[in-house]
C-alpha cells in the first residue's frame, strides 16, 4: 500500500521519489510505504495553498457548509474501510477505530453549522458621524501538524474549523501513521474540493517542519504533540509572527474520593487509562486514591484488567491493542522499573508481552509517589500508578505540582467537593465523574506547558479567524 502526496488537487509521488516504510504495530511487519517529501514538494504545497487563499476566503459560508456536511457524510459512508486501515496502522481495537471516525466526522458536521454563525460586532459612535463595526476574516494558509495516536480524528479536528473559516490547509501527519491520512484525503478528493484548498505532505518532520514553519506565507500553525516540539514551533513562528495553537503534553491527575462508587470508578479508569493502550494525551497519568479506598480500588481494578483481551486490534474480541513501536515499549518498561526501584509494588502486569508486535501488559502499581518518573512524565502506556492521599487540600496541591495542565478528573458523589475541585485544579479540562469529556462541541486545550488555544466548540473556528475593525465616516 502506497501513500502519495496530495498537492494542488493531484496525487504525486514526490519530486525525488523518496519513500519510507510504515509498520503494523501488532505484528512489527511493514504494511505499506509513504512518500518522504523533500523541499521542492513542500514548496509546491505552499505555492498551491497561498495561490487559492484569497479565492477560498470569498466562498460563501453556505457553500463551505455544504462541503463540510458532505465530508461528514463521506467519512461515515467509508467507516469500515477507514477503520480497518486505522487499526492496522495505529493498533487500536477496531471498535475504537470506528468510534474515532465517527468523532472525526462530528467535527465537519459541527463546523458546517458554525461557519454560518461567524459574526462581528457593531459599536455606537459618540459623534454619530460614522458606522463602526468588526468583521471576522480568515487568517490565511494554515499548517496542521497531527499526532499518531488519533491520526484521523486529529486531522478532522483541525481541518474542519480551518476550512470552515476560509483557510486553505497543509496537513503534515505523524510519520508513524501517514496511510490513514492519505486514505482520508482520498475520500475527500471525490467531493470536488477546489485544488490547493487541502494539501497533504508526509515524511521526515526534521526536514519538512522547518520548511513549513519558516515560510512567511504560513499565517497559522496548529500542532498536537510533545511540549518539547511545541516550544520549537513557538520559536519558529515568532520569526514571522504567525499565529500558533498548541495541544501539548499532559500529566493528568485522576482523583478518587472515598465516597465515590467503585462500580462507576473502575470502568472510568479503564476508559481513561487503558483506551488506546493508554496512548492518549488526556489519559489519567497519576491516579490519586483516598487512602481508606486504596485496597478496594487496587483489587477491583486488577480484577477488571484480568478480563481484558490484549491482541491485534483487527480481532473483534480485542479490548487493548499494541503500543505504537519498540521505543514506546522501552519507555513504559523504564517507567515501571524506575517505580519499582523507588518503592512501588506491582499488583499485576509490569512487563512486555511475549508476542509479535509491541505489546505491554495492563499494569497496576501501588505505593506510587510523585518522585517516580511515571508521575512526572507522560507514560503513554497501559500503566495505572495508584498514589494514596488523605485530605482534599493535600490532593489538590499534589495534583497541581506539575508544569502541565491539560486534563484532570475527579470522582465523588459530593457536589460541593466536586465544585471545590473544579476551582482548585489548574487544568484546561476537568471531568467530574466523566472519564471521556471530549466532544466536537466543546473547547479542548490546556494551560501552562500543555498548550495555547482551543480546538472544538465555537472557540475552535476563531483560532483560524482574525478580527478586522472597520470605520465608515460620512
Amino acid at each position: 500500500m502506497d501513500a502519495l502526496l496530495y498537492i494542488d488537487g493531484q496525487w504525486k509521488p514526490g519530486r525525488e521519489h523518496w519513500w519510507f516504510n510504515v509498520e503494523n504495530p501488532a505484528t512489527g511487519r511493514v504494511m505499506g510505504r509513504a512518500v518522504d517529501a523533500t523541499a521542492p514538494d513542500v514548496a509546491d504545497a505552499l505555492e498551491a495553498a497561498s495561490r487559492v487563499a484569497a479565492d477560498w476566503a470569498q466562498v460563501p459560508p453556505a457553500k463551505r457548509a455544504e462541503l463540510l456536511d458532505n465530508m461528514a457524510d463521506a467519512l461515515m459512508a467509508n467507516v469500515d474501510e477507514l477503520a480497518h486501515l486505522l487499526t492496522e496502522e495505529e493498533g487500536k481495537p477496531i471498535k475504537e477505530a470506528r468510534s474515532e471516525i465517527a468523532y472525526g466526522a462530528r467535527f465537519f458536521r459541527y463546523y458546517a453549522g458554525e461557519v454560518q454563525r461567524i459574526e462581528g460586532d457593531t459599536f455606537p459612535d459618540p459623534e454619530a458621524t460614522r458606522a463602526t463595526f468588526t468583521r471576522k476574516i480568515p487568517i490565511g494558509v494554515s499548517v496542521l501538524i497531527t499526532p499518531w495516536n488519533y491520526p484521523l480524528a486529529m486531522i478532522c479536528r483541525k481541518m474542519a474549523p480551518a476550512l470552515a473559516a476560509g483557510c486553505p490547509v497543509i496537513v503534515k501527519p505523524a510519520e508513524q501513521t501517514p496511510l490513514i491520512a492519505a486514505a482520508l484525503f482520498r475520500v475527500f478528493d471525490r467531493l470536488g474540493v477546489p485544488p490547493g484548498v487541502m494539501n497533504l505532505v508526509t515524511g521526515d518532520p526534521t526536514r519538512i517542519g522547518p520548511l513549513l514553519l519558516s515560510d512567511i506565507r504560513v499565517r497559522k500553525i496548529s500542532f498536537t504533540g510533545s511540549t518539547a516540539v511545541g516550544k520549537q514551533i513557538l520559536r519558529a513562528a515568532a520569526e514571522h509572527v504567525a499565529s500558533v495553537s498548541l495541544e501539548l503534553g499532559g500529566n493528568a491527575p485522576f482523583i478518587v474520593f472515598d465516597d465515590s462508587d467503585l462500580e462507576q470508578v473502575i470502568p472510568a479508569i479503564l476508559a481513561c487509562k487503558f483506551r488506546n493502550a493508554g496512548q492518549i494525551c488526556v489519559a489519567a497519568n497519576r491516579i490519586y486514591v483516598q487512602r481508606r479506598h486504596m485496597t478496594a480500588v487496587a483489587d477491583a481494578l486488577a480484577e477488571a484488567l484480568s478480563h481484558l483481551t490484549v491482541g491485534d486490534g483487527l480481532s473483534a474480541a480485542t479490548d487493548m491493542g499494541p503500543l505504537i513501536d519498540a521505543a514506546a515499549v522501552d519507555k513504559v518498561s523504564q517507567h515501571v522499573q524506575d517505580a519499582v526501584t523507588n518503592g512501588a509494588t506491582i499488583v499485576m502486569g509490569g512487563h512486555p508481552l511475549e508476542m509479535p508486535g509491541y505489546f505491554y501488559a495492563p499494569t497496576v502499581l501501588t505505593n506510587a509517589s510523585e518522585s517516580m518518573r511515571l508521575a512526572q512524565e507522560e507514560t503513554f502506556g497501559p500503566v495505572a500508578p495508584l498514589l494514596a492521599f488523605e485530605t482534599e487540600s493535600e490532593v489538590y496541591e499534589r495534583a497541581n505540582q506539575t508544569p502541565y495542565g491539560l486534563a484532570a478528573y475527579v470522582f465523588t458523589r459530593d457536589l460541593g467537593r466536586a465544585m471545590r475541585a473544579v476551582r482548585a485544579l489548574h487544568f484546561g479540562m476537568v471531568g467530574v465523574n466523566d472519564p471521556v469529556p471530549s466532544l466536537a462541541e466543546v473547547p479542548i486545550g490546556g494551560v501552562k506547558e500543555s498548550g495555547i488555544g482551543r480546538e472544538g466548540g465555537h472557540e475552535g473556528i476563531h483560532e483560524f479567524l482574525e478580527t478586522q475593525y472597520v470605520s465608515v465616516r460620512w
